[in-house]
């Protein structure tokens, strides 16, 4: 019997070894919470070196015409990964809640930037930024409150309070107002923190389902047009004509580093807890610290490099009771 055995064995050939797809081996990745993590930190990485290179692309250039250079890149970046891992097809198997969820968190990003600018525009960047980063920490509430996310709770409240002292130690502020300054330019600091914080919570409803890489070219897509709209509004279109070579340069590569990063973040949340991966999607800040000191020169100050610390304590903290 052990010979017949061998023989119709031997018979039906060589035996043949299953190789898994790379679109297989990536889902099967995706299931580990090792994977989100890392998707996190790299989502944070290439935010981070966004933050420079965009700001080598805009010493001469319009913001809100580089704001819409990027956004086409991104986009371009990913359809091309849409392609490359061939989730096209699975467009129209998407349901009417995720395409509403992702379309709004679409519109949710560009009103984000919209006001950020617009609080920029009005007010001192060392009075903007700080409200403008407390979508960290509302963002981790939303997360908690709306999405159930209240396993180790304790831990991550405590977590969250170390990110809010952290970002107030982070900002450099100017001890007094100039005369007669009005105080309405706070209310767009504050709905850009809002909006910033509503993205990553319709996002994650809206890519529930939905392959990471097509939720997010679908949502880039409505970024792009209000992008354009914001271009068209304000009559800059003859300013894409004008840009320098070498900060067109930067801008496409700011544009691939923000494809990246973004592509990275919302896997990261799919399959993530969102009140950890915003956390350290908001890392970045580091990244930001060590390349500008290198590229700039720019130092911290003790109390700001003490808020950098406890930012660090505080992310460290939420991912170990993820």
């Amino acid at each position: 019997m052990a010979w017949r055995s061998r023989a119709a064995r031997a018979h039906r050939g060589p035996v043949m070894v299953h190789v898994p797809t790379a679109k297989t081996f990536w889902m099967q990745l995706e299931r580990t919470t090792v994977l989100w993590m890392t998707m996190a930190v790299l989502a944070a990485f290439f935010a981070g070196v966004t933050s420079i290179l965009a700001k080598c692309g805009i010493k001469q250039t319009d913001s809100d015409v580089a704001t819409l250079l990027r956004t086409i890149v991104v986009l371009l970046f990913a359809w091309g990964m849409v392609a490359a891992v061939g989730s096209l097809g699975t467009i129209t198997e998407i349901g009417g809640k995720s395409f509403l969820f992702l379309i709004l968190s679409g519109l949710a990003t560009g009103a984000s930037w919209l006001c950020y600018f617009k609080a920029l525009s009005l007010g001192d960047v060392n009075k903007v930024v700080p409200i403008d980063k407390s979508s960290t920490v509302l963002a981790v509430l939303l997360a908690i409150a709306f999405l159930g996310e209240t396993e180790h709770l304790a831990g991550k409240l405590a977590g969250t309070a170390l990110l809010g002292v952290g970002i107030y130690l982070m900002i450099e502020r100017k001890e007094t107002m100039r005369s007669g300054e009005s105080r309405a330019w706070m209310f767009y600091p504050a709905g850009s923190a809002v909006f910033a914080a509503l993205t990553s919570i319709l996002a994650k409803v809206g890519i529930d389902g939905v392959e990471s890489n097509l939720g997010t070219a679908i949502r880039t897509s409505v970024v792009l047009v209000m992008a354009w709209l914001v271009v068209l509004v304000k009559r800059k279109p003859a300013r894409l004509a004008a840009i320098d070579r070498k900060e067109l340069l930067f801008i496409i590569l700011s544009g691939f580093a923000t494809g990246a990063s973004w592509l990275c973040f919302y896997s990261a949340i799919q399959k993530g807890v969102v009140s950890v991966v915003v956390p350290i999607d908001k890392m970045s800040i580091v990244v930001s610290v060590v390349f500008s000191y290198f590229v700039f020169g720019e130092t911290l100050s003790r109390k700001a490099l003490l808020g950098l610390l406890l930012m660090l304590a505080g992310t460290l903290a939420m991912a170990v009771y993820a």
